[in-house]
């Protein structure tokens, strides 16, 4: 390292360790000022607030609760999403049962019966049946969080970390937007005054889950992560792997910041002071209702409205052919050599690209794709969705490498309007879909090559 580049950090550790001793003196000033000046008497609620500020802010203790609470929220919507799911599905697939008949009644062709039935149908079918549940517990949960006030604790737990990789502390806020809606997340960022700073939480925001992802990574971690477990013991497994997910997300969220705040984003973070609200008894039923009614279900009809013309564009590219192949084979060979690299196969491949408008769909899609092949004609159970996974070929491996690959890849189409629209900028728009493209290609091939190497699988 050479003299300047010695110079330049001293000067940086100088000018930060500045800032924190102007606000350390502003505060302790008017504290002085204001037990010299006023008089008043602490609240139970004041003395309630700073005792469980002392424990959730700790720089010991609150990481750990943090940790404790994500995986709590995990807990809760695994274990009970499990029954609806299934409940769902199996109504779903008796209902078709039904349907069918009715189309058989009426004599309609047969390939009326595969568009609306095989295609509209199970597609729209499998979103609400495998991301309903889910939702609808997990956004209450996460909402009633918010409503008690602990969500600014969370945000000035993680603004040390945010400093130390060049960024702003109010992008811990903008992530925890994220977990609802990355679309949402990218406006959200106008709270950061640096457009440098700004311009990194846009850039990284993707890497946190976002609603239409948490289905996906669900289903794949209760399926295969917790498969050889069982009762509750599974639903802690299965809420260990999406822990670790959402951690590593947040690591790769720190090392871009990082990267990009020493390259094409140089500069020094800028300082802010964040007011801690008091702790408030959430309106549990207000909270949940509100939750489910305007998150759950706009998330799910965005979903359908997506899934549905997805699904029948699905199913007409499966069931025409172009020779010997339909549409949809030409395309998944075509991709599937590339897929293998990464653990995964042409099908997935497809799936993402088809689910480019929105991150709900990728799974229906998959689906889709899988059942045009007829090596299952029914799903009756979440046992029947695991069996078409296995049927082609998947392991552990193949279901850790698509949550990996849902996590890290691109945004969907409405996030890249939003950081267009937000940026002014193709450049950084592009940016934002190559950064997480290339990092979502290298992890699944760095971790497929290494479980080969080592003969794992």
């Amino acid at each position: 390292m050479n003299i300047q580049q010695l110079y330049a950090e001293a000067q940086q550790l100088s000018t930060t360790k500045m800032r924190d001793d102007i606000v350390q003196q502003l505060y302790e000033r008017s504290n002085k000022l204001c037990q010299e000046g006023v008089s008043y008497t602490k609240t139970k609620r004041d003395t309630r607030t700073e005792k469980l500020d002392a424990i959730f802010t700790s720089p010991i203790f609150g990481f750990p609760i943090m940790l404790a609470m994500l995986g709590i929220v995990f807990y809760i919507t695994i274990a009970g999403a499990n029954i609806p799911s299934s409940m769902l599905a199996d109504f779903f697939g008796s209902l078709e049962k039904y349907i069918t008949s009715l189309f058989t009644l009426v004599h309609a062709p047969e390939w009326l019966h595969g568009m609306l039935v095989l295609g509209l149908y199970r597609g729209t079918t499998w979103v609400i049946s495998v991301m309903l549940p889910p939702m609808a517990i997990f956004f209450p949960t996460f909402a009633l969080l918010e409503n008690y006030g602990y969500l600014p604790r969370v945000a000035f737990n993680m603004d040390r970390l945010f400093k130390k990789v060049g960024a702003h502390g109010k992008q811990s806020l903008t992530m925890a937007m994220g977990f609802g809606c990355n679309a949402a997340a990218v406006i959200s960022t106008r709270i950061i005054e640096s457009p440098r700073e700004r311009m990194l939480a846009i850039l990284t925001n993707n890497f946190v889950p976002c609603n239409g992802r948490w289905g996906t990574l669900i289903v794949f971690a209760t399926l295969f992560m917790g498969a050889g477990f069982t009762g509750a013991f599974k639903s802690l497994v299965t809420t260990g792997v999406l822990v670790g997910i959402v951690l590593f997300g947040i690591i790769v969220t720190f090392f871009v910041s990082w990267v990009l705040s020493k390259t094409a984003l140089r500069g020094v973070p800028s300082h802010y002071t964040l007011e801690l609200p008091p702790y408030r008894r959430p309106k549990i039923f207000d909270t949940v209702v509100r939750s489910s009614l305007t998150k759950s279900w706009s998330v799910l009809v965005r979903a359908v409205k997506v899934a549905a013309p997805a699904a029948i564009l699905t199913w007409v590219f499966a069931n025409i052919n172009i020779g010997d192949t339909s549409i949809l084979m030409h395309a998944v060979q075509f991709l599937d050599p590339f897929g293998k690299l990464l653990g995964l196969d042409g099908y997935i491949m497809i799936a993402f690209i088809l689910g480019l408008p929105a991150n709900e769909i990728v799974l229906p899609i998959l689906l889709m794709g899988y059942l045009s092949t007829g090596s299952l004609t029914e799903v009756d159970s979440l046992i029947d969705l695991k069996k078409i996974f296995l049927d082609h070929g998947w392991t552990w491996l193949t279901a850790l490498n698509m949550m990996l690959f849902s996590l890290l890849h691109y945004p969907c189409g409405t996030t890249m309007l939003n950081i267009y629209k937000e940026t002014k900028s193709k450049k950084w728009t592009f940016l934002s879909f190559l950064i997480p493209t290339v990092i979502a290609i290298l992890v699944p091939f760095i971790i497929t090559q290494t479980v080969r190497m080592l003969g794992l699988i």
